[in-house]
């Protein structure tokens, strides 16, 4: 074992790889975040119960019907993209040509709600879902060991995000849909069916907090709380990133979480507080974000 800057080596990496990790849950949440508000302007306050939903619901896959780990990770996102887009047609239509705040207001109520059906019925302690068997164990890299199951969430999210990326930014159906939230009479000229665009857009961003909430089930548990205890750290993430900005929200999510592994082990009584200060630094010197258009 060596040292650098008279931090065990094993500590170091093992932080860094703890912020790879935390990482990777900032950037498919706030990259669903940014979908959401980049083509709907609507800003999402359920995404942190969309994510705890994906993990319950892979749970419930587990103990009630015998579903495993890898046909979770399938299902559940097609499931809770399922519910959220009922929620979309229920609530969400009739307020994309309001301020931002009645969305916010509405987002804010629902997840009070389904957290508080969650709670109700399945308590506040956590439940655990093992690792797949596939997934267990560790990788000695020489410098530190690595556990299989956090090799492959890193790994996950960094393919998702990047998938989801070039087909917005890359792909003729990633223009129609940018060009469907600045000028939606052009796009139905074109015969294409706006409204089910925005619907299935809102699925989508929902679909990627469900598939974060299945990577998550094995880590942490599985507790109607996982998702308030994470939303406001991912708002600041695509805060920073610049809101809507599908690139900015990826960067940023994997590198505010390394950053925060590292104040882990360098000032650890400012790990929790870091992505806000880099937050109010940043919209001081840039307030549309790192990534964001000005307007």
């Amino acid at each position: 074992m060596f040292t650098i800057f008279g931090i065990p080596s094993a500590a170091l990496f093992g932080q860094l790889a703890i912020g790879l990790i935390n990482g990777s849950f900032y950037a498919l949440l706030s990259l669903g975040l940014a979908v959401i508000f980049g083509m709907l302007n609507i800003i999402n306050f359920a995404h942190g119960v969309q994510y705890m939903m994906g993990a319950f619901a892979a749970y419930l896959l587990l103990q009630d019907l015998g579903i495993g780990y890898w046909e979770a990770l399938v299902l559940v996102p097609l499931i809770v993209g399922a519910v959220s887009i009922v929620i979309e047609r229920a609530f969400l239509q009739w307020l994309y040509k309001l301020d931002h705040l009645y969305g916010l207001l509405l987002t804010f109520g629902l997840a009070l709600v389904i957290e508080g059906v969650f709670r109700q019925r399945f308590g506040s302690s956590g439940l655990p879902y093992g690792v797949p068997a596939e997934l267990s164990g560790v990788q000695n890299l020489g410098f530190m060991f690595l556990p299989n199951y956090r090799a492959w969430v890193i790994l996950a999210s960094a393919v998702v995000c990047f998938a989801t990326w070039f087909v917005i930014e890359r792909t003729k159906l990633g223009a129609y849909l940018r060009a469907a939230t600045e000028n939606p009479a052009l796009v139905r000229a074109f015969g294409i069916n706006v409204p089910r665009m925005v619907m299935l857009t809102y699925g989508f961003g929902a679909a990627l907090a469900a598939f974060a909430g299945v990577l998550a089930a094995p880590i942490y548990n599985v507790s109607p709380q996982m998702g308030s205890e994470l939303i406001i750290v991912v708002f600041a993430v695509v805060v920073i990133g610049g809101m809507g900005s599908i690139l900015g929200a990826i960067v940023t999510g994997f590198g505010l979480g390394i950053i925060e592994g590292l104040t882990k082990v360098f000032f650890p009584e400012a790990s929790n507080t870091v992505i806000f200060v880099i937050m109010a630094i940043v919209l001081l010197v840039r307030p549309a974000g790192l990534f964001g258009r000005s307007a």
